[in-house]
């Protein structure tokens, strides 16, 4: 028997005490954004490192210092940083991973109680952080204890990354990816996360880009002070109504961006690309149910795939300053700033973005005519990222998801942005691996969280079987 044969083997006979370690972590309501519960995310990074500690890992803590939470100072919680194995001749794989959660309360619409692990009688382990991100950042872990405890031996020197501020916005990450470079991190020949999920709920999937995003704030500004409807309206010039106008130019009702220039930057589709949407586990009729309504603008399925991957996009997601309680309330706001983001793909740059933006809301602005003062402000500028699926590191992961599940696996691009992705390549140099664990109806962030069973024991099988594939892939083998 080989011995990753050995090592699922194991896995196997090990899977309810893999569980009853999720139900451990599960319980530790580590929620980042709450900073009643700050004691909480420093306890379950601190048992993380103790985990480690123990099977004779060297772990190094990185207080990234202090936050302004709401006019509430407070420490910011560790970042952990580990090294498993220091053998020469082996490969060193980085992994990252958080160990913060979402916020949940069981009135928010929880069936059983966020903070409890619950194995139901179909396959579903819930609890919050089941899949995002404690059920992966598990995996790693008891991937190396059951390779000790069996005597195997572990095909890679494993450096790891958890932070507890992923749900927050990853505060102080950056800043010590940078400091650590080369000095914790040197010497990585790859790196892998495990953080998003599955496209459908039944195929795995190796993802190889990302959507980068650009947020923005609308800001109109008229008079002095709030002013009552019945005496002002039709008098003045109301921001409100600026906003809403100009909020109306920037995209039309099928999705597409009205600011001129925004899609002269975008990568041109090959054939290799065209090629890859071929066989993916999506369907709309999918979609259309965890919508719980067919909402989805585009006919044809691939185009949908496109408009989420490949194509930039525009939301609108709110106003600041304007009234939104129940009732009635017959007031002309002063001063309104709506809010809305742009996702970004290959190869647009968020600098000619802004410019863009900013150019197109003035241009419009200038014809209405009012007397209001508009500003166009660019809170957030973070770029896309996409690698190449033929890479070695994507090889070796489409050969351990083929031993383990059986199938080929779908190469698929994410809507969504995860920033450590691109600030891991930038600063370390190596190619970066996004090999999800969990499923697209896994409801992270949502109420009944879960991650199935199926997928955390086969996962856990997965990320050994990764490693081991690396272990005897040429990571400077020429790309097909």
């Amino acid at each position: 028997m080989s011995t990753v044969d050995k090592y699922f083997e194991l896995v196997d006979q090990h899977q309810q005490k893999f569980i009853e370690t999720l139900r451990e972590v599960v319980a530790i309501p580590s929620v980042s954004s709450d900073a009643s519960r700050r004691g909480e995310v420093v306890r379950m990074g601190e048992w993380l490192q103790a985990r480690w500690e123990a099977l004779g890992a060297t772990c190094k803590r990185v207080d990234p210092g202090k936050q302004d939470l709401h006019g509430l100072e407070l420490d910011l919680p560790p970042v952990i940083l580990g090294q498993y194995g220091n053998d020469a001749n082996k490969k060193t794989v980085l992994v990252y991973g958080h160990y913060d959660v979402q916020p949940a309360l069981l009135e928010d619409g929880w069936d059983t109680d966020p903070f409890t692990l619950v194995e139901t009688a179909d396959g579903r382990l819930v609890g919050r952080g089941s899949t995002d991100d404690k059920g992966p950042v598990l995996g790693w872990l008891l991937c190396a204890e059951t390779h000790k405890q069996a005597g195997l031996d572990f095909p890679v020197n494993l450096k790891f990354c958890f932070e507890g501020m992923e749900e927050s916005g990853s505060e102080g990450l950056d800043d010590i990816i940078v400091a650590e470079a080369d000095k914790w991190f040197k010497g990585t020949d790859v790196v892998c996360i495990s953080d998003n999920y599955w496209l459908g709920t039944s195929k795995p999937c190796l993802t190889h880009g990302l959507r980068g995003v650009s947020y923005f704030h609308l800001q109109i500004e008229g008079p002095g002070a709030d002013l009552h409807s019945g005496v002002f309206g039709g008098t003045v010039h109301e921001p409100m109504i600026d906003l809403v106008h100009l909020l109306s130019t920037l995209v039309d009702p099928n999705g597409r961006i009205k600011v001129p220039g925004i899609y002269d930057q975008v990568m041109a589709e090959t054939e290799e690309e065209e090629r890859s949407y071929e066989g993916l586990e999506f369907s709309h009729n999918a979609l259309a149910g965890d919508l719980k309504r067919d909402v989805i603008i585009h006919s044809d399925e691939r185009m949908t795939l496109k408009h989420r991957w490949r194509y930039p996009t525009l939301s609108i997601h709110g106003v600041e300053g304007a009234f939104y309680a129940p009732g009635d309330k017959t007031v002309i706001p002063a001063r309104v700033r709506g809010k809305f983001s742009l996702r970004t793909v290959p190869n647009m740059e968020p600098a000619r973005v802004a410019e863009l933006v900013t150019q197109y809301l003035n241009a419009e602005f200038a014809k209405l005519g009012s007397k209001n003062v508009m500003k166009v402000i660019e809170t957030h500028g973070g770029r896309w990222w996409y690698s190449s699926p033929n890479h070695p590191n994507f090889v070796a992961a489409a050969r351990a998801t083929e031993r383990v599940y059986g199938v080929t696996p779908d190469l698929t691009r994410e809507g969504g942005s995860i920033p450590v992705t691109l600030t891991f390549e930038e600063n370390l140099g190596v190619n970066v691996l996004l090999l999800p664990m969990g499923a697209a109806d896994d409801g992270a962030h949502s109420i009944n969280e879960k991650i199935d069973k199926r997928n955390y024991i086969q996962g856990i099988k997965l990320l050994g079987a990764y490693l081991h594939e690396i272990s005897v892939t040429d990571l400077n083998a020429t790309m097909a």
